[in-house]
């Protein structure tokens, strides 16, 4: 996506003295990682991070107190010690930062840097879903607490042309399926990239699975300068972590004097050069068994019951998607689980869906799942409220189904958004859904964080 017009500023990417783990004071780089904090598994995930290494990132991004108050002051009683101890230190200068992930033939890489954080009506970075407040609040607390960004997130921007010999896997940027070499990159940005990895890396290091990371540093003024002069033509798509970003926002916004706070941590992808994945997020209604959920939608929706496991049950949904778009009516499917067996939920009935899917808005968005789930389902037929005690948000669709069953609620379990309907409806201005969409390959967090006390 590119910005119209010669005055526009775009993308703006600094360099900054990333605050990173000293190798020889932790027992792997992979065991002081994280996956982001709103995709571990909560509670199994974090225990398992938490034990992995006394010094794993999780212990700042996700603390443990008995209040709010005390996690956020944990976190940075926390960061503090660690670089007194020498667990983590700043690099020497300000740099930005070549990352990648390799996940057998699939290869993604990037810039990770500061970006200037534009005035929201300039269009440069574009969200495509609303945000909860309550966690917009978390993790304001926890940013002003530590004085630091700690994870990066994922921003997709269309480049000038395709990669030089990477392989894509999923969906581009205009919608059309990726999956194979690419092309020689033309712009300024890819030509950095393209140099630093013929170069030792900064670090490297295989996660449990089974991805390795790599992460270069860049600091050469002439390509720093042609970073710089690239990216100034584009806009970029939140693609990962819209309440990082509204969080970026609300702090700016607090301060009235230039400084750190004018920069987020972001880690900026060509998606015409390695094509990101698209996947749903699934819903955990935790205090909703299936016994009560499938008798309230029975009038509603066409229901039955689908033969698992829980791959094939996947399989079933999706094509029950597919078959609907080229159907008339509603292309709304769900996949229900909690006890013991998998039932799919299509066909709504359209008068139900007019009377209570909101006007008003493109019909792209109003025939989301995630908008008849939540408008149509959620609201109307399941009443329940939104909120962490009612809903948990999982990446994992087996995490989520096994949650289900033993607390005995119910896994709503989505198909995953096209990604041009992404695009468009954030062209449009028009936000989907909080949790519509999961794009990755996402960066791990923990090797490289961004504190806002250095100089």
């Amino acid at each position: 996506m590119s910005i119209p017009g010669p005055g526009g500023q775009g993308l703006q990417l600094t360099p900054f003295r990333g605050l990173r783990y000293v190798a020889e004071r932790v027992g792997s780089l992979a065991a002081v990682t994280s996956p982001p904090y709103d995709v571990v598994v909560r509670p199994e995930g974090l225990r398992e991070l938490e034990t992995a290494d006394p010094y794993n990132i999780v212990r700042l991004i996700l603390p443990q107190a008995g209040t709010p108050e005390a996690r956020h002051r944990k976190a940075a009683e926390t960061l503090r010690r660690w670089q007194a101890d020498g667990v983590l230190a700043p690099d020497p200068e300000p740099a930005l930062y070549v990352y990648e992930q390799r996940d057998g033939p699939t290869v993604q890489r990037g810039l990770i840097g500061a970006l200037r954080l534009s005035p929201r009506e300039e269009g440069i970075v574009l969200p495509h879903e609303d945000v909860m407040p309550h966690i917009v609040e978390d993790r304001a607390d926890l940013m002003r607490a530590t004085a630091a960004h700690l994870e990066p997130l994922l921003l997709a921007y269309r480049g000038n042309g395709n990669g030089n010999g990477a392989s894509g896997n999923g969906t581009s940027g205009n919608g059309a399926s990726g999956n194979g070499a690419a092309g020689q990159g033309t712009g300024g940005a890819a030509q950095v990239i393209e140099r630093a990895i013929l170069r030792e890396p900064l670090l490297s290091t295989t996660t449990e699975d089974g991805v390795d990371h790599h992460l270069w540093r860049v600091t050469n003024p002439a390509d720093l300068v042609e970073v710089s002069t690239d990216l100034r033509h584009h806009q970029a798509l939140i693609a990962d972590g819209h309440h990082r970003w509204a969080t970026y926002l609300r702090l700016r916004e607090e301060r009235r004097e230039p400084g750190p706070w004018d920069f987020g941590l972001v880690l900026l992808v060509d998606t015409a050069r390695y094509p990101l994945r698209v996947r749903a997020i699934h819903r955990l209604l935790r205090q909703l068994a299936p016994d009560e959920a499938l008798p309230a939608v029975r009038h509603a929706f066409r229901v039955r019951t689908i033969d698992g496991p829980l791959p094939r049950a996947l399989e079933t949904l999706a094509e029950a998607v597919e078959t609907a778009r080229a159907e008339p009516g509603a292309p709304n499917a769900f996949l229900l689980a909690g006890d013991g067996h998998f039932h799919l939920l299509d066909r709504p009935d359209p008068e139900l869906l007019a009377r209570t899917v909101p006007d008003g808005r493109p019909e792209a968005w109003r025939t989301l799942d995630a908008t008849v789930l939540h408008h149509t389902l959620l609201d109307q037929l399941w009443n329940v409220p939104d909120t962490p005690e009612h809903i948990g948000y999982l990446h994992d669709p087996t995490a989520a189904v096994e949650q289900a069953e033993r607390l005995g609620g119910t896994a709503v379990l989505m198909h995953p958004v096209r990604e041009d309907v992404v695009h468009e409806l954030a062209r449009q201005g028009v936000a989907m859904p909080h949790k519509s969409t999961s794009f990755g390959p996402k960066p791990a967090t923990g090797l490289v964080l961004r504190s806002l006390t250095l100089g």
